[in-house]
């Protein structure tokens, strides 16, 4: 056989083990799914449906390290193995991101239906003078937010790992203000007597602004997973940028909570 023909054989052979499917195995969806059933059906169940203390101990002692331990093995492996197929992560964000604009539009119109249906009667007997100063102080906070995430991709991009660390952790920070506005917030009106059940609006007001805060806490905890390595001088330029964008969704969804909760 002429050497040629070997070395064509040995290039067919050689793409061949290339474009060859082979399987990853991690126990991180596992223990991650593991731990999420620990801590709600046991550990909330625990506590407000039978009252009892020792069953919440355990189903939180088990479920939150089981959560961190899925959550930060599979934020290691996300940050240290190549993908098997590249852009898939930039394609699938946005069909996440559609889903959950359906899940807050779902929200919304059930808020739109109190209180189209209400007319003059608005907001309903119970409900506090809520400040408006607040929620204003809040998006200055969040917009402020994603311009310091994009300065620190920009930073990304130009190679400048410490400036990016910088950013980031600005950014961070920002984030943590802002959900610490909105606990202020609550524990306030809290203590004026306004809970989720004392009427119509209570409701839908803690159920928009909470799920609101929950996206800023899974957005906050997305930064932390690219900040821990980022520290090291390792970065997953499609994770940052699938984080900045979610993040800059949630910014973009402050607005409307703003404009429909607190000024209509």
């Amino acid at each position: 056989m002429s050497t040629e023909a070997t070395h064509q054989i040995h290039d067919i052979t050689h793409e061949h083990h290339i474009h060859e499917h082979h399987w990853e195995t991690s126990w991180a969806p596992l223990v991650l799914v593991a731990g999420i059933f620990f801590l709600v059906p046991i550990g909330f169940s625990g506590h407000f449906v039978y009252e009892n203390q020792l069953m919440t101990i355990i189903g939180a002692g088990l479920g939150v390290p089981l959560i961190l331990a899925g959550v930060a093995k599979w934020v290691e492996e996300g940050m240290s193995h190549k993908n098997l197929v590249e852009g898939v992560s930039i394609v699938g964000l946005p069909i996440f991101i559609v889903s959950e604009i359906f899940i807050f539009l779902g929200l919304f119109a059930s808020y739109w239906t109190m209180r189209l249906s209400a007319g003059i009667n608005w907001p309903p007997e119970g409900t506090p003078e809520i400040s408006t100063t607040i929620p204003l102080i809040m998006t200055v906070i969040l917009v402020s937010s994603s311009f310091t995430m994009h300065n620190a991709e920009v930073k990304l991009d130009d190679g400048d790992n410490s400036g990016f660390n910088k950013w980031l952790i600005i950014t961070i920070l920002l984030g943590c203000v802002f959900l610490g506005f909105t606990v202020f917030e609550y524990n306030h009106l809290i203590h004026a007597g306004f809970v989720p059940g004392t009427n119509s609006y209570s409701s839908a007001f803690f159920s928009i602004t909470g799920f609101h805060a929950s996206h800023v806490f899974i957005g906050l905890g997305l930064f932390v997973a690219v900040l821990i390595p980022a520290l090291k001088g390792k970065t997953n330029d499609s994770f940052v940028a699938c984080a900045s964008v979610y993040w800059h969704f949630v910014d973009v969804v402050w607005f409307f909570v703003v404009s429909q909760i607190y000024f209509w």
